[in-house]
């Protein structure tokens, strides 16, 4: 029983994690409609980002400050000098444009900084949390309360006048338009806060497991979330999170040993394509409705 509880907290803990990166695909297509294949390589960029201000010897919290001002600032400037041209074109143009960008930073960061492991300390210790029989992994944990802490705050933010503006945006640009809300903006700002959940989501997880290019993996997981608990929805994020990452880690911890492992890729496509073939808008995407 102390294996099970272990397997499922660690997996809350991992999915969570995921989390912080599928709530930054989720602000872009509230904002935009637009699904951003480029967050897994936006996450590795913001965990280079950090892992080199502190090269330059600025403390851990501090090079996490200046590196979200970074990418929130790359964030605003992809929608200048890449989205913006785009305006007009087929909604799939602007898909692959993002796909188009995940593959130029995975090869621009890595060949700018090294393709080697970089370890990012972050100042939690090793030992892992122990609870009772359960041992749970430390820094994972601290990512989680951070994951819950950007959902609240993405929440909020969405209670705004700012945020309902982005709202209005993702229903329909041009009515947006018509009634004096500046749809680049919005867009340029739902980008820019990509760009800080990026930062978040690559310190932690450079720091659970080194920086490198293998960071922009996570896309696949992140994805596997939003499809789950709905591409316009904070709160599947966060529920979606939960749910692959104990899945991911429950059935490999019990399977993997007889079939020789590498499951947990197979439990994640699955839940991919029996959401897609069962409920497309996931647990909590709004569902639009076309009456003709």
């Amino acid at each position: 029983m102390s294996y099970f509880l272990e397997l499922l907290v660690n997996g809350a803990l991992t999915g969570l994690m995921y989390s912080m990166v599928a709530l930054g695909i989720v602000l872009i297509y509230k904002s935009s409609g637009v699904l951003n294949f480029s967050q897994g390589a936006l996450v590795m960029m913001g965990g280079y980002a950090v892992w080199q201000l502190t090269e330059w010897g600025l403390p851990i919290w501090l090079a996490a400050m200046a590196a979200l001002v970074v990418m929130f600032v790359f964030g605003l400037l992809i929608e200048r000098v890449l989205l913006r041209t785009m305006v007009g074109q087929p909604i799939i143009m602007i898909v692959m444009l993002t796909l188009g960008l995940d593959v130029f930073l995975r090869g621009f960061g890595p060949g700018l900084l090294g393709t080697e492991p970089k370890q990012l300390d972050i100042g939690v210790g090793l030992a892992p949390l122990i609870m009772g029989d359960i041992l749970a992994n430390r820094t994972y944990a601290v990512g989680a309360l951070i994951a819950l802490a950007l959902v609240v705050l993405a929440l909020l933010f969405f209670r705004t006048r700012l945020g309902t503006k982005l709202r209005a945006v993702s229903d329909d640009h041009v009515s947006s338009w018509s009634v004096g809300i500046s749809v680049e903006r919005a867009v340029a700002i739902s980008w820019g806060l990509a760009g800080l959940c990026a930062v978040a989501g690559g310190t932690m997880w450079g720091a659970a497991q080194g920086v490198d290019w293998s960071l922009t993996a996570l896309l696949f997981p992140a994805v596997a979330v939003v499809i789950l608990g709905g591409i316009d929805s904070i709160v599947g994020a966060l529920l979606g999170g939960l749910i692959i990452g104990i899945l991911g880690s429950v059935i490999p911890g019990y399977v993997d040993s007889m079939v020789g492992g590498s499951t947990r890729d197979v439990v994640t496509s699955l839940v991919i394509l029996l959401t897609i073939l069962i409920r497309p808008y996931g647990m909590f995407g709004r569902e639009d409705i076309e009456r003709i």
